[in-house]
């Protein structure tokens, strides 16, 4: 049985697994149930503490390891593609990709399957809490309350991101207390109307003051934030925004803080990405984050970043060579030139565009491109112990030196055939945001051997996005001055100049800072999707001087464009070494739906996005809650 079947599955929660004696696959089927119910199970409050905790693990996943789900969100959008240039397979070509059939959950692939199935289990998760909070018996409403907006937080959590993936899709509200195949698609602005309900219920229950990593009142109203902007209620976007900003218990941190405060040669920005000051108490920046410790409680296991990995390029390759043609770099960890434990040892999966690397940094007073924080190709050194002692003069004098820039009539740094393989080995990347590093990295430490991440806290969502929220609903209100106010606000703290022209402000503007601060840690294709869909309602011209209308979604949208507009490769459908073309369609603004899913669901119709084989079997999705 496939454990993650949408159909076949009844998930209980993590407190129940690790009560049966472990995550066995016997436990998650249909005929355990009786053995392991909720109803024995959740009686008291710390279970379902527990399972709520199940529920942050849960959301941990989309961040870490290797080609972690969150390359494939970034993959469809303006900012990066996928870099792995030695296979046929990655998700570059996505025309001829991306099928309902085609493998979509795989490192070597793509992780759109992996979506479908871990948000549906997110969602099952907030159910088994929902469905079972009268159980306990509390020491007050309030605290009944705070567990049930927090399993709300989860569950419109992943409901928004099913939506801005999937367009229509079912909508659960209770526990699964037998299997179905009788699923139908709910339409999406009646599935965000009611987490819009449940999240102000949960703003006025979760305490602003929680746990790091537990759901806090901060993070409810960032949520809300954006299920009100997709529903295109900016009033109300920005007063919930508001009442994150507003007050005093959350604000962008401007001074120098935490383990890293008294190294001058950093800043703030370096301060605010350290894996030990995320989850500190006096980061008021954090709205709510994931957290990846050794010796995690409740018998949860830690996952391991290997975001240096995923991000950082194959600058270790021996194809990268000196403009003689030796090898021009090592990654031996004892190398005298130690750049693997630097900066890390990368295969560049996550290859950034042009755009989100060179185009966007317009100033040279931004901490976050600043020297030191940001890297560029130039800024290794030629390590290579052999150019010590070649019998060529030029390959020992660069021994220690940066490395030559590259350029088409350069073979400063090439390919073995002669052209270097720019896409995968040669492009910059933000070094403050994804150097995490082991304290323990000369010793047992399995994510540094070789260096590519360890253990770290993540955010999910901070207060410097929320204020990119606020901007954007101002922006959509036509009230420009105050969306500079706010995007200008994010500016100053990175030391950036400071904009002054309002008649300048467009979604554009708002795309670019959030580039500019949110790498890895926006759902990028979410956002641009969501976008997309308030410019096809509303039909407020963009800035390219398009409209769009729901009627041509799928065939003419903001999402599409915009990524035309910034992303090189899908532009130029530039090949890879193994001729497989950079290409994108507008109706990939919808992910397809796994062709599983219908497969198990003989009773009912799960709606295929339109672009994909299965459209023409949909039938009209439900308008109302049953």
């Amino acid at each position: 049985m496939k454990t993650t079947n949408i159909k076949l599955t009844i998930f209980v929660t993590a407190t129940l697994l690790l009560a049966a004696g472990g995550c066995k696959k016997s436990f998650l089927d249909s005929d355990q149930l009786s053995q392991y119910s909720p109803e024995s199970s959740l009686s008291n409050v710390a279970a379902l503490r527990g399972a709520l905790n199940a529920l942050g693990a849960n959301v941990r996943q989309e961040y870490f390891g290797d080609s972690a789900p969150l390359l494939t969100e970034s993959i469809f959008s303006d900012v990066a593609v996928e870099g792995t240039t030695d296979k046929s397979t990655p998700a570059q070509d996505l025309i001829a990709r991306i099928t309902p059939d085609a493998n979509l959950n795989s490192a070597d692939f793509n992780k759109i399957g992996w979506y479908w199935d871990e948000e549906f289990k997110g969602i099952r998760y907030a159910n088994t809490v929902i469905s079972n909070i009268d159980r306990p018996v509390y020491s007050s409403p309030a605290e009944k309350n705070s567990i049930l907006g927090a399993a709300y937080f989860y569950r419109a959590y992943h409901y928004y991101r099913l939506v801005h993936q999937f367009g229509d899709v079912p909508l659960m509200l209770k526990d699964l207390t037998a299997p179905r195949d009788d699923f139908f698609s709910t339409k999406r602005e009646v599935i965000l109307t009611k987490m819009k309900a449940d999240l102000e219920f949960a703003q006025s229950s979760v305490p602003e003051n929680a746990n790091r990593g537990e759901v806090t009142r901060g993070a409810v109203s960032h949520l809300l934030t954006k299920v009100n902007l997709a529903l295109g209620k900016f009033d109300d976007a920005i007063a919930s925004a508001s009442n994150v900003l507003n007050g005093s218990k959350y604000g962008l941190m401007t001074s120098r803080f935490g383990s890293t405060a008294a190294d001058a040669t950093k800043n703030v920005v370096w301060d605010l990405h350290r894996m030990d000051n995320k989850a500190l108490p006096n980061n008021k920046e954090t709205l709510f984050l994931v957290v990846d410790r050794e010796g995690l409680a409740g018998g949860f296991t830690a996952l391991g970043s290997q975001l240096m990995r995923n991000t950082v390029p194959a600058w270790h390759f021996a194809n990268v060579k000196t403009p003689s043609g030796a090898t021009a770099l090592t990654d031996a960890a004892n190398a005298e030139i130690p750049l693997t434990r630097m900066y890390g040892r990368g295969i560049g999966r996550y290859r950034g565009t042009p755009y989100s690397t060179k185009y966007i940094w317009t100033d040279h007073t931004d901490y976050r491109h600043a020297k030191g924080m940001w890297m560029n190709m130039t800024d290794l050194v030629y390590n290579n112990p052999a150019l010590k002692t070649s019998k060529i003069q030029a390959d020992r004098d660069l021994y220690g030196k940066p490395l030559v820039e590259y350029n088409s009539s350069n073979v400063a740094a090439r390919f073995e055939n002669g052209a270097l393989d720019t896409i995968r080995h040669w492009f910059g990347w933000p070094h403050y945001k994804v150097f995490i590093n082991s304290t323990n990295a000369l010793a047992n430490d399995p994510y540094w051997s070789p260096p590519r991440g360890t253990n770290t806290d993540w955010y999910v969502f901070r207060v410097a996005e929320t204020y990119l929220l606020r901007a954007e609903a101002y922006y959509w209100k036509g009230e420009l001055s105050l969306a500079m106010e706010d995007i200008n606000k994010v500016r100053a703290r990175a030391n950036a100049e400071l904009l002054t022209d309002i008649n300048k402000i467009t979604i554009g503007t708002i795309l670019d800072e959030r580039a500019r601060e949110l790498y890895w840690e926006e759902p990028r294709k979410t956002e641009l999707t969501r976008i997309a869909y308030i410019f096809a309602l509303t039909g407020k011209p963009a800035y390219n001087g398009k409209s769009y209308s729901i009627a041509s979604f799928s065939e003419n949208n903001f999402f599409y464009d915009r990524i035309i507009e910034k992303n090189d490769f899908y532009k130029n459908e530039v090949p890879t070494l193994q001729g497989v073309k950079y290409r994108i369609a507008p109706y990939h603004v919808l992910w397809p739906v796994p062709a599983s899913v219908q497969r198990f669901n003989a009773n009912g119709r799960v709606n295929q996005n339109k672009g994909y084989s299965g459209f023409e079997a949909n039938v009209p999705p439900l308008d109302k809650i049953e």
